[in-house]
């Protein structure tokens, strides 16, 4: 199982990343509060580990919201996870897809877009399922079949 370590709200478009300890996620739209997001790209995350890496990679020690995602989590693998559904805290997020680095990453640390090429380094971006509040320390984990099993019959609603 995994953690939620940051949290970030971009207020503005090209604006700073504002770290917060909570935040409300709401299905269908997204970070409330947060302005670039879209029907597809309404929540954004990156992989500790994934930065550690391109840290060590490019010799630097540098703070993970120049990648400018919402949700930093740890012990929980994001790489070629597209369709997949990530549960953080009451939420639950469906995997869109790999958060490709654009030039940005270049102009925040020369060599930053190319280190987070590989094995979706770059985080993921997901469609918020069932929105809630989630909090910096929450437990992250895939939802499994036998999770979406249980709710159904809880629901009363057929397999």
């Amino acid at each position: 199982m995994g953690r939620v370590e940051l949290i970030w709200i971009k207020r503005a478009h090209r604006g700073p990343m504002d770290r917060v300890e909570e935040a409300t996620l709401v299905a269908d739209q997204g970070v409330a509060g947060s302005v670039d997001r879209s029907r597809r790209r309404q929540v954004t995350l990156l992989e500790s580990e994934a930065w550690a890496a391109c840290m060590s990679e490019l010799g630097v020690d540098k703070d993970p919201a120049l990648r400018r995602a919402n949700i930093l989590v740890s012990g929980v693998a994001l790489a070629e996870t597209r369709g997949r559904v990530l549960v953080i805290g009451d939420a639950r997020l469906a995997i869109g897809g790999e958060l490709t680095p654009c030039e940005r990453m270049d102009e925040a640390m020369p060599g930053l877009q190319a280190a987070l090429r590989p094995d979706w380094r770059g985080g993921v971006f997901a469609q918020v399922l069932s929105g809630g509040v989630i909090r910096v320390g929450d437990p992250v984990e895939w939802e499994t079949p036998a999770r979406l099993l249980d709710e159904r019959a809880a629901r009363g609603t057929s397999v």
